[in-house]
């Protein structure tokens, strides 16, 4: 803690770093993976390839995917580029995966009801599917969250900025203490941008909070 103190105003400039590393990826991944997602759900076939790719492209090794970017993308090795591009392959993954499954959690009751009134198909996916898929796909996306924060720790082996300059430091210089000031600043951004990810889900469904208390009204009372 005497580290993290003392050298207050440099840890935070790895932070402010390190959550745009962590941030933009994850924003890219949902501009990328929301719409292609909804497209690929109903069409079995195109499903199961989108799922097989995803998969496969999250096992590629994040030090694999620093060394391939840079000659594909014309960029430095260096270049905070590097990182973001992988992390946004990472975010994209798991994100395509969890749009279809969040958006099969919606009940068929409702949607035949809005096939009945005359949405179409688009109009019905924005309005009614998505809204109601909200609190499955926010599990999925509070994984994303917490694991693009963890992962932008390896571009520092890479000599790309972020908190895991404190882990590559204290282990070149032999000094726990920045290791540890580092684990504490990484585990208080994941937790913090974990429950900011929860919250948004609760305020953004304001039905499931009624029907929570509706349902623990009538426990209370049976």
């Amino acid at each position: 803690m005497k580290y993290l103190i003392d050298n207050f105003a440099e840890i935070m400039g790895f932070t402010r770093t390190h959550l745009y590393l962590a941030l933009v990826p994850l924003a890219l991944g949902l501009i990328i993976a929301i719409p292609v997602g909804a497209l690929v759900r109903r069409v079995s076939w195109l499903r199961r390839i989108t799922v097989t790719v995803a998969s496969l492209s999250y096992t590629i090794p994040s030090l694999a995917l620093f060394v391939i970017i840079p000659p594909l993308a014309g960029i430095s090795t260096i270049d905070p580029l590097n990182v973001i591009i992988a992390l946004t392959v990472y975010s994209t993954a798991l994100l395509v995966i969890a749009v279809p499954t969040a958006l099969d959690s919606v009940s068929p009751t409702v949607i035949d009801a809005a096939d009945a009134v005359g949405f179409n198909s688009l109009r019905r996916t924005v309005t009614v599917d998505m809204p109601l898929a909200i609190p499955v796909f926010v599990s999925s996306l509070r994984v994303v969250v917490v694991t693009n924060i963890a992962m932008v720790s390896v571009g520092a082996l890479i000599g790309v900025g972020g908190l895991g300059k404190l882990f590559t430091q204290g282990y070149q210089r032999d000094y726990p203490d920045e290791i540890i000031a580092g684990i504490i600043v990484t585990l208080a951004l994941a937790l913090i941008f974990d429950r900011l990810v929860y919250a948004l889900g609760r305020w953004s469904t304001p039905w499931a909070r009624a029907d929570a208390r509706t349902a623990k009204a009538k426990g209370a009372a049976a």
